[in-house]
C-alpha cells in the first residue's frame, strides 16, 4: 500500500515505458482505465507509480521496470521530497555497507514492521558514526561532562571497528574562560544545536518502505556506495538551478593545489565535491559544514560511505557560528557563496578572524578568504574559487593589498570561460598560504588559462588546464619565482601590484602570447582559409532543372524501429566520468564531444559509427551521422540515437531525410518556451537499399560542404583576429 504514496509524472511514464510525452497523452485520452492522478496540478498531473506500472505491465508496454529506473521514480515522487527520501536511503545504505546482517534482520516481513525496528538498527551505525549526540529528531544535547548544548559533530572512520567509534568533543564542550578584553563574538559560539543527520523516527520511515528495499536490491547489484552516488547525481542533475556545483574536474585541480594533508577543512561543503576529490588515507580527517542542514546531511551520508578518512561535519552559518573555532587545518577548501549582503558584516565587526583588514559588506568572499587563512596552521595552504572582481573590485583593496604585503596571497588563477557556474564568466582560484615569515622578496604567481576555453557549452580542455596550472604552480612554489611563460603566467613581485588599485586580475598583468600571430602566422592562415573557400566551391551541388517534388511511400522511425529496421535509444543522465559526452550543443555546432554527466554508475548509451543522433529540443533540423572519432562517446541528454541496421537503412539516407524542414515540422510539438521534436514521427521514404545509397552520397557531400563552411568561418575569425592583434602591437606592418 505504501508504495501508491510514490508519485510519478507523465515525463517519468515516459522514461519507464521509453517512448515520447505526448505518447503518454494519447493512452490517457485513449484508455478509461489509464491510472487516474493522484496529485500534482491540472497541466502537470502525477500518478501513483504502482497503478501505472501495473497498467503498463497489464497492456504489454512494459515488461518489468528497470531496477535504477524504480529506485528513482520511487526517490523522485516521495511524498516528503526527494531530499527526504535521499536522507532515509542514505542512512539504510550505511547500515547496510557497515553491517548488513543487521539489515537483513530488520527488512525481513512487513513495511510496518521494517519501520518500527529501523530507527534501533540505525542507530546502531548512525550513534558511533555521527557522535552519541546525533539525536532521533532531537535539536539540543548534553556535551560530555557539561551542560551546554553544543553543535553535533559528525565523526567517521570507516578503517575501525563501529564500536570503537566515539563523538568528538567540539570545543564548546571545553571549560575555558574567554579571552581578556575580548567582546564576545558570534563565531565563537556553536554554530546551532541542529545535529547533521538524525536517525528517523518509524512514521518517518514507513513512507519511505519500498524505496528503501529497491535501494537495498541496487545496492547488492552496485554496492551501497555507488547506490548513494547513483541516487543523488540524478538528483543534482533534475534540479540544475536548486544547487551550485563544483564540477568534479575543477574540484580535483583545487585539491592537488592545496597538496598533500592529514587534517582538510571545507566550510561551505555544499554537495562535498571538495572533499570527496581528496585522495584520503586513514589517518587523515575531513572537516565540513554548511548551513543548509540538507547539504550538510547528504555531504556527511556521501563521505561516510566513500572517504577512507575521519569526517566530521556540522550544520550551521560558517561565518556566524563556526562549529571549528580552535582548528588548524593543513588544507582548506571552499567554494563560498558569491555576492552575499548578509553575510554577518553588522554583527562580527570585531571578530579576531578579520586580521587583515574588516571587509566591506561587499566584499563577502573576502570574508571567507580570511576566515580559511584563520583556520590553517602554520605553511598550512587554502585553495578557494573566487568571482573575478574579488580581484579588482575598490572596496577590497586595502585587505588584498595586506593580504600581499604578508605573503599570504600566494597565487590566482584565472580559469577558462566555462569552468563552473556561473559560466559566463571566468572564475579565478585564489591559493593562499598561512604564514611562517614574511618572504624576502615577495613574489605572487598570476596566471590565465583561457586559452583553453571549449567551443561549445562542455567546458574547457581540463587536461591542458590541469597541466598548465600545476606545472606553474609546483614550479613557483619551489622557488618562489617563475619564468615568465607569455600570455599563460608569471610571477609578480609585490611592490608591483601595491598600486591605488591593488588590482590582480592576471590578464592585467601578463605577457602577450609570443609572437603566435605574427605576419608569417596570418600567412599560413590566409593559404588555409583560401584553400577552404576553394573546396566549398568544389563541393558545392552543381545546378539542377525543378522537377516537382517526389510521391514516395512514406514510413515513420517509430515503425522502422518496431520492425527492427533500426534501434531508438535516449540519452542517459548518468555515466563514467572519464567517458566524453556528445551533447546537443556539440550536434547543433558540429564538434567533438566535450560535455560531462553526473558520475554514476548508471549504464550510459554509447555511440557507435554510423549511428545517427538528433537533438529533440530547439527545433533545429539536425541530425548526425557518428564518424570514426566520436564513436564511444557517451549520448548526452536531450538527444535520441538511432542505429540503423545496415542491411536494411543507410545511415545517410536516414539522415538526410530526417532534416528536411517540411519533416521536422510535422513531427515537433510547441510549448510556450520550447519546440520539442517525436523522433519516431519522423518520415522518410521507402526505398530500395541502392537508391538510399545514391541519396546518401549527397547527403553526405551536404554534409562534408557544411562542415568545411563552418572551418572557413573560423579561420576567417581567426585571420580577422590576428591582423587587428598584428596591427595593434607591431608584428604586422599597414602595408
Amino acid at each position: 500500500m505504501q508504495d501508491n504514496a510514490t508519485e510519478v509524472t507523465a515525463a517519468g511514464i515516459a522514461r519507464l515505458a521509453g517512448v515520447g510525452r505526448a505518447a503518454v497523452s494519447n493512452w490517457r485520452r485513449r484508455h478509461a482505465d489509464f491510472p487516474k492522478p493522484v496529485g500534482g496540478t491540472e497541466t502537470s498531473p502525477s500518478f501513483a507509480l504502482a497503478e501505472v506500472e501495473a497498467w503498463l505491465r497489464k497492456q504489454g508496454k512494459l515488461a518489468e521496470v528497470p531496477l535504477r529506473e524504480r529506485v528513482w521514480q520511487q526517490l523522485a515522487g516521495h511524498p516528503e521530497g526527494p531530499v527526504t527520501a535521499l536522507v532515509h536511503a542514505g542512512c539504510v545504505l550505511l547500515l547496510i555497507h557497515e553491517r548488513p546482517t543487521v539489515w537483513l534482520e530488520v527488512s525481513a516481513g512487513s513495511d510496518e514492521r521494517l519501520a518500527a525496528m529501523l530507527p534501533g538498527a540505525l542507530d546502531q551505525v548512525l550513534g558511533p558514526r555521527f557522535g552519541a549526540l546525533h539525536g532521533r529528531g532531537v535539536h539540543t544535547a548534553k556535551a560530555a561532562g557539561g551542560s551546554s548544548t553544543v553543535n553535533a559533530p559528525l565523526s567517521v572512520n570507516p578503517d575501525a571497528p563501529a564500536h570503537t567509534q566515539v563523538p568528538a568533543q567540539t570545543p564548546a564542550a571545553v571549560n575555558t574562560p574567554p579571552a581578556v578584553n575580548t567582546p564576545p563574538v558570534a563565531h565563537n559560539a556553536p554554530a546551532h544545536t541542529t545535529p547533521v543527520v538524525h536517525t528517523p523516527t518509524g512514521p518517518q520511515l514507513l513512507p519511505s518502505a519500498p524505496l528503501l528495499r529497491g535501494a537495498a536490491e541496487l545496492a547488492a547489484e552496485l554496492g551501497a556506495r555507488q547506490t548513494f552516488e547513483f541516487l543523488l547525481g540524478r538528483h543534482l542533475d533534475a534540479n540544475p538551478r536548486q544547487y551550485t556545483l563544483t564540477p568534479a574536474e575543477l574540484a580535483r585541480l583545487m585539491a592537488d593545489l592545496a597538496g598533500p594533508a592529514r587534517t582538510v577543512l571545507d566550510p561551505a561543503c555544499g554537495t562535498g565535491a571538495l572533499l570527496r576529490a581528496v585522495d584520503t588515507h586513514p589517518d587523515q580527517e575531513l572537516y565540513a559544514q554548511d548551513s543548509a542542514p540538507d547539504l550538510a546531511a547528504l555531504t556527511a551520508l556521501r563521505l561516510a560511505l566513500g572517504a577512507r578518512a575521519t569526517v566530521r561535519g556540522a550544520v550551521g552559518d560558517t561565518l556566524r557560528g563556526d562549529a571549528y573555532p580552535e582548528l588548524r587545518a593543513d588544507a582548506v577548501l571552499c567554494h563560498p557563496p558569491f555576492n552575499e549582503r548578509n553575510w554577518g558584516h553588522d554583527e562580527l565587526a570585531y571578530d579576531p578572524r578579520w586580521e587583515y583588514g574588516f571587509p566591506a559588506r561587499t566584499e563577502s568572499e573576502l570574508a571567507w578568504v580570511q576566515h580559511a587563512l584563520a583556520r590553517l596552521a602554520e605553511a598550512g595552504t587554502a585553495v578557494l574559487l573566487m568571482p573575478p572582481a574579488a580581484a579588482s573590485r575598490r572596496s577590497g583593496r586595502r585587505i588584498r593589498a595586506d593580504l600581499l604585503r604578508r605573503g599570504a596571497l600566494r597565487a590566482v588563477v584565472a580559469l577558462p570561460v566555462g569552468a563552473a557556474p556561473p559560466y559566463n564568466i571566468p572564475l579565478h582560484v585564489w591559493v593562499l598560504r598561512r604564514p611562517d615569515r614574511t618572504p624576502a622578496a615577495p613574489e605572487v604567481l598570476l596566471a590565465d588559462t583561457g586559452r583553453f576555453a571549449g567551443e561549445a557549452r562542455g567546458g574547457p580542455d581540463w587536461q591542458a588546464v590541469r597541466d598548465a596550472v600545476l606545472d606553474a604552480w609546483r614550479a613557483f612554489d619551489r622557488t618562489g619565482r617563475l619564468a615568465e611563460r607569455p600570455g599563460l603566467a608569471r610571477s609578480v613581485p609585490v611592490i608591483e601590484l601595491l598600486d591605488d588599485d591593488v588590482d590582480l586580475a592576471p590578464a592585467r598583468h601578463l605577457p602577450p602570447p609570443a609572437v603566435a600571430d605574427g605576419a608569417e602566422q596570418l600567412a599560413a592562415v590566409r593559404e588555409r582559409l583560401g584553400a577552404t573557400l576553394r573546396l566549398t566551391a568544389d563541393l558545392t551541388p552543381p545546378p539542377a532543372d525543378p522537377v516537382p517534388p517526389a510521391r514516395w511511400p512514406l514510413t515513420t522511425v517509430g515503425e522502422l524501429a518496431r520492425g527492427g529496421a533500426l534501434v531508438l535509444r535516449t540519452g542517459g543522465n548518468g555515466g563514467h566520468a572519464r567517458v566524453p559526452v556528445l551533447t546537443d550543443h556539440d550536434v547543433l555546432a558540429g564538434t567533438a564531444p566535450s560535455g560531462t554527466l553526473p558520475e554514476s554508475d548508471e549504464e550510459a548509451v554509447l555511440t557507435e559509427p554510423g549511428d545517427v543522433v538528433v537533438p529533440v529540443l530547439g527545433g533545429g533540423s539536425v541530425a548526425r551521422v557518428i564518424d570514426d572519432a566520436t564513436g564511444g562517446a557517451a549520448l548526452g541528454r536531450s538527444l535520441v540515437l538511432l542505429r540503423p541496421d545496415p542491411a536494411a537503412l543507410d545511415p545517410w539516407f536516414l539522415a538526410g531525410f530526417l532534416r528536411g524542414t517540411a519533416n521536422n515540422r510535422q513531427a515537433s510539438s510547441y510549448a510556450s518556451t520550447a519546440t520539442r521534436l517525436d523522433v519516431r514521427r519522423l518520415q522518410l521514404p521507402r526505398l530500395p537499399l541502392d537508391e538510399q545509397r545514391r541519396y546518401g552520397a549527397r547527403f553526405r557531400a551536404l554534409d562534408e560542404f557544411e562542415r568545411t563552411l563552418r572551418q572557413a568561418s573560423r579561420l576567417g575569425e581567426q585571420l580577422v583576429r590576428g591582423m587587428y592583434d598584428g596591427l595593434t602591437d607591431g608584428t604586422v606592418a599597414p602595408d
